[in-house]
Parts: C-alpha cells; sequence; structure tokens
C-alpha cells in the first residue's frame, strides 16, 4: 500500500508508475516525460510499418496522440482510443517488424492511461529492429536500438526507466540487455 496526500493506492502495479492522483507516486511531469519518451521510441521503428503499408497511418497517428497528451493537448480517452487502432494496425500487419512497430505506437500512446506502458513501446520497437534485421545481425542491432533509446532518455525519468527494465526483466526477456 502507498500513500500519499491525496489517495492510496493498494494495486497490483508498481505505484512509481501511478499517478498520483490515483494514489501512487508519479507526478505529471514524469508520466508526460515517460509518455514522450516512449513516442520518441516508436517514432524511431515507424518507418518499418510505413515501409509495408505507406497507406495505413493509424501508428503514426497514436504516436502523435501521445505527443499531444503529453502537451496536455489531448485526453486519456483519446490517447485509449489511438492505442486500440494503433493495435488494430498491428493485426493487420503480416510482416513481424512492422507489426511490433504498430505495437510500439500503441503501447507509447497507451502509456496516457498507463505509465508503465513505456517499456512496452521500448520492448517492441527493439524487437521490430531485431525482425528488420538479418539474423545473424539481429541481436547487435536490438542492443543498438535499446542504447539509442538509454541515449534518448530523459535525466528526470532516467533511473525510473532504467530500474523497470531491470524489475521487469522476466517479462521482457532479453531485450533490454
Amino acid at each position: 500500500m502507498v500513500q500519499n496526500e491525496m489517495a492510496t493506492y493498494t494495486g497490483r502495479r508498481d505505484p512509481r508508475f501511478v499517478a498520483v492522483h490515483r494514489g501512487g507516486l508519479l507526478d505529471d511531469i514524469r508520466h508526460h516525460l515517460l509518455a514522450s519518451w516512449a513516442a520518441d521510441c516508436a517514432a524511431h521503428v515507424l518507418p518499418l510499418f510505413t515501409a509495408q503499408h505507406p497507406g495505413d497511418d493509424r501508428p503514426r497517428r497514436a504516436i502523435e496522440t501521445a505527443r499531444a497528451w503529453a502537451r496536455g493537448e489531448a485526453t486519456v480517452g483519446q490517447a485509449r482510443q489511438a492505442a486500440l487502432t494503433a493495435h488494430a494496425a498491428a493485426r493487420g500487419a503480416s510482416d513481424p517488424a512492422a507489426c511490433a512497430a504498430a505495437r510500439a505506437a500503441a503501447h507509447a500512446v497507451a502509456t496516457a492511461h498507463m505509465a508503465d506502458h513505456e517499456l512496452g513501446a521500448a520492448a517492441y520497437a527493439i524487437r521490430a529492429v531485431r525482425f528488420s534485421s538479418p539474423p545473424a545481425a539481429a541481436a547487435q542491432a536490438g542492443a543498438r536500438e535499446c542504447q539509442w533509446q538509454r541515449d534518448h532518455l530523459p535525466e528526470p525519468i532516467r533511473d525510473l526507466v532504467l530500474s523497470d527494465q531491470e524489475q521487469r526483466k522476466d517479462k521482457f526477456g532479453s531485450v533490454f540487455t
């Protein structure tokens, strides 16, 4: 149980990723930074989707909505809808790299609703790069993408994200190593 001045959080999620107004420890500034960083991760691999599906703008719109939410220009409801449509784009993609890139966009915008989706965006971006690489180079390509993500982590959320990667490595496997 985590208690703050506004509410008490008793759920199962990591309270560091639960908004203060819901009883968690995550302030709005860091929540918005998480969404912006997740959008950057997804945007970095978006060409892997658009190369296969040039007429489908759902993942791009999801990334735009994540960024708009981080600026206070979109609602959580709009972000949730954008996540659903980006996931639908992923389901329609037969190429695994394109599918993973669309899922990265979906998780990026879902960070507005549930901040711990930030790692989903990062992990799917790494998977997209791995899928797009020749098998012998996939691990190294994924490691480069992971390093790119870490190089672009804003300082106020750096320790939070890196510790989340460590704590949830069982869920995400070796994607962040």
